[in-house]
């Protein structure tokens, strides 16, 4: 008869999950900092790039607090959403739309990224996996910060694709 799955299994596949979406992200930050055309966004892409790395070594580190070797598990969502940027960029790199196309690609990614951060940060406290928990919670506001970072810079960017000039304010008499 086979075991009852756990709490614990849960965890554990979801961090096997998302090992593999983190380590794909950082691939797609790549591709993102070299299309960009805004060098403000160009160095958004940049600098999550940098974080993203960090994060793979987290996710190493609470394997190891859970006795479980870091292996990754195909993630569907994070293949689906870096399969879509692929197909994002073929349509619109180059393009007047590109930076704003690749914000809303890179959202994406964030948005899967803190739900399952949350989550991950939610069960390990509830599994007394203490040392894991600051270790989620950084990297969860890491991603909730590059999401409204990412958002900034979207709102920045006039229809052109330049970023914004800000408009002068009237004087009022």
């Amino acid at each position: 008869m086979a075991k009852e799955k756990t709490l614990a299994d849960a965890f554990h596949e979801t961090l096997k999950d998302v090992y593999y979406a983190e380590k794909q992200s950082v691939r797609a930050l790549k591709k993102s900092a070299k299309a960009a055309q805004s060098p403000e966004l160009k160095t958004a892409f940049e600098d999550h790039l940098e974080e993203s790395q960090e994060q793979v070594e987290r996710l190493a580190q609470v394997f190891e607090i859970i006795g479980k070797p870091a292996r990754a598990k195909t993630c569907e969502a994070m293949t689906g959403l870096t399969a879509e940027m692929e197909e994002d960029l073929e349509d619109f790199g180059g393009t007047q739309a590109s930076d704003d196309v690749l914000i809303g690609c890179a959202q994406a990614v964030e948005h899967y990224e803190i739900a399952r951060y949350g989550l991950l940060k939610t069960w390990a406290a509830k599994l007394g996996y203490d040392e894991a928990v600051p270790l989620l919670e950084q990297t969860l506001a890491e991603e909730r910060k590059a999401d409204e970072l990412l958002s900034n810079i979207a709102l920045g960017l006039d229809v052109s694709g330049e970023t914004a000039k800000p408009k002068a304010k009237s004087k009022a008499a």
